[in-house]
C-alpha cells in the first residue's frame, strides 16, 4: 500500500502507508457499522442531492480548503512554501491547509458532508475515495483537466483513479513493497537468494523450517489488515470479480489460490499467528529473527538498524514475489474534489501543482516515497544511481529505494479500489481462515465464500 513507517512504510493494506500510523489499529466492526450509517445519511443529504455549496461573500469566494493526511508536523515547511508558491501565482487566492489523522479522516469528512463545509481538495485512500465516487459524492475531473495533463503521469497509476469514464482523482505519492531477507537465514536454508514467484515458496519454506526452525514468511489473514494476500491471489492468476462485480474467483485458479495457502498454515509452514495478528507481527519476527523475509518499503532498513542492528546487519532487499508475469503492487495516495466544492477549478489547478515535477520529486525525497509524475521518478531514479550514500547503511538503503522505484515498471495496482472492496477483503479472509483451520475444505470455502459475496453484491449491484 504506509500501506508503512514513519514514512518508510513497514505496512501496506488496500491503501498505501500513512505517516505516524503504523500496522494494526484496524477500525472495529462498531466503528464500520458508525461509519456506514453516517455515511448513509450525509451521502444522501450532502451528496447527491446537491452539485455544489452555496457560494460565500468576501475574501472567501477566494479561498479554497484543502485536506492531507497525517503530514504535520514533520511536512509543515514543504506545505507551506507549496502553498505559498501557488498563492503567489494565483493572486487573491488563499489556501486554508487542515492535516487531518488517518484514523479520523472518514468521519471527519462525513461529518464535513453532512454539515455542508466539505474541503474543496483532500487527500484520500483509494477505497474511501472510490465508495464516495461511487455515490456521486466526488467531482468527475475530466472537464477540469487542461489537455495532456493525464500524459505527466504514470499511466497505470492515472488509471487507478478512474471507475468507468469517471475521473475521480489525480493521484500523489506511491509505494511499492520490496522483499527485506536475512542472508544468515537464507544460507543456512541453502537458499543465495528469496524466492521470485509464489509457486517457489512451498519449497522454500519448507527448508527453512526444516534447516533453521524459523518461519520463512508471515502473510496475514486477519479480515482487516494487509491486502498483501490478496494480492497475491491476483498475482496467481485469479480474477476477483467480473463485470457486473460478481464474484469470479470461484474459478480454477481460485481453488489452486486457496489451496495453496490453507495447505501452507495445515503443514506448519507459516506462523500460527497469521489467522489472529496482523502485519505488525510479521515485523517483530523479523527484528527478532524468526522470520527469513518481510515484504516492506526501503525505509524499513532505517528502523531495523535502530531496533535490531544484528539483523539489520544480515538484511538485504531483493524484488518482491510475483506471478507468472512480473506484475507486482504499487499502493496510491490520491487527491480528489468533493462535489460540493464551488471552487472545483481552482483545487484541481492546486492539486496538479502539488503533483508537478518538481513538487513530486521534492516531496519524494523528503517523505522518502515514490512519485506519480513520469518526470519526477525518471530524476529520483537518476540521482539514486549518481549519489554517494554517506556510509554502508546509508548506501543499503539507497539500493533498496532505487530498487523499489525500479519495481514501478511492472507495478499496478493489484486489488482495483471498487466499492466493497474491503467488504471482499474480509469474505474471502474469513472463508480462507476457516480452511486453514480446518473447519471445512478449500474448496468449500471458496465456494463459500462466492455465495457470500453474490448476495452483498447482489443487494449493492441489483
Amino acid at each position: 500500500m504506509s500501506l508503512l513507517p514513519r514514512p518508510g512504510f513497514q505496512r501496506q493494506r488496500l491503501w498505501p502507508p500513512v505517516f505516524g500510523r503504523q500496522a494494526g489499529g484496524a477500525p472495529g466492526l462498531a466503528r464500520r457499522r458508525l461509519l456506514a450509517r453516517l455515511g448513509g445519511l450525509a451521502l444522501s443529504l450532502g451528496l447527491t442531492a446537491c452539485g455544489g455549496s452555496s457560494p460565500q461573500n468576501g475574501a472567501q469566494e477566494r479561498q479554497i480548503s484543502v485536506w492531507t493526511l497525517d503530514l504535520a508536523p514533520r511536512f509543515n515547511p514543504f506545505m507551506q512554501r507549496v502553498i505559498q508558491d501557488w498563492q503567489q501565482r494565483h493572486p487573491g487566492y488563499t489556501v486554508r491547509w487542515t492535516d487531518v489523522p488517518w484514523s479520523s479522516v472518514e468521519r471527519k469528512l462525513l461529518a464535513a458532508v453532512f454539515a455542508r463545509t466539505a474541503p474543496d481538495l483532500v487527500n484520500l485512500n483509494p477505497p474511501f475515495a472510490a465508495n464516495l465516487a461511487s455515490k456521486g459524492g466526488l467531482r468527475d475531473l475530466s472537464g477540469l483537466l487542461p489537455a495532456g495533463a493525464q500524459a505527466t503521469y504514470l499511466p497505470r497509476i492515472w488509471q487507478a483513479g478512474r471507475q468507468g469514464s469517471l475521473q475521480f482523482a489525480i493521484p500523489w505519492y506511491l509505494t511499492t513493497r520490496v522483499t527485506m531477507a536475512n542472508q544468515d537465514l537464507l544460507r543456512r536454508a541453502g537458499y543465495s537468494a528469496p524466492p521470485r514467484r509464489w509457486q517457489e515458496v512451498p519449497a522454500y519454506a519448507e527448508a527453512v523450517k526444516r534447516r533453521t526452525g524459523r518461519y520463512a514468511l508471515f502473510v496475514t489473514v486477519v479480515p482487516d489488515d494487509s491486502a498483501e494476500l490478496l494480492e497475491s491471489m491476483v498475482q496467481m492468476g485469479v480474477q476477483l470479480l467480473d463485470g457486473r462485480q460478481r464474484a469470479a474467483f470461484a474459478s480454477p485458479a481460485g481453488r489452486r489460490a486457496f489451496a495453496f495457502w490453507s495447505d501452507l498454515y495445515r503443514r506448519g509452514l507459516l506462523p500460527r499467528e497469521v489467522v489472529s495478528q496482523g502485519y505488525r507481527r510479521a515485523i517483530e519476527l523479523y527484528q527478532a529473527g524468526d522470520l527469513a523475509q518481510v515484504a516492506t518499503g526501503p525505509d524499513f532498513l532505517r528502523n531495523l538498524q535502530t531496533n535490531a542492528p544484528g539483523i539489520a546487519s544480515h538484511t538485504r532487499a531483493w524484488p518482491s514475489l510475483t506471478g507468472v508475469d512480473p506484475a507486482t503492487n504499487v499502493a496510491v495516495m490520491n487527491l480528489v474534489v468533493p462535489r460540493q466544492s464551488a471552487k472545483a477549478a481552482a483545487a484541481v489547478d492546486f492539486a496538479l501543482f502539488l503533483t508537478d515535477a518538481h513538487n513530486q520529486l521534492a516531496f519524494a525525497e523528503e517523505a522518502r516515497v515514490l512519485p506519480s509524475s513520469r518526470q519526477a521518478l525518471e530524476r529520483l531514479e537518476r540521482g539514486l544511481r549518481q549519489g554517494a550514500a554517506a556510509s554502508p547503511k546509508e548506501a543499503l538503503v539507497r539500493d533498496a529505494r532505487s530498487l523499489s522505484a525500479r519495481t514501478l515498471a511492472d507495478a499496478r495496482v493489484l486489488v482495483p479500489a471498487t466499492p466493497g472492496v474491503k467488504r471482499l477483503q474480509a469474505i474471502l479472509y474469513t472463508q480462507l481462515q476457516r480452511a486453514m483451520l480446518g473447519e471445512i475444505a478449500s474448496d468449500q470455502a471458496l465456494a463459500e465464500a462466492a455465495r457470500q459475496w453474490n448476495r452483498y453484491a447482489e443487494a449493492r449491484w441489483p
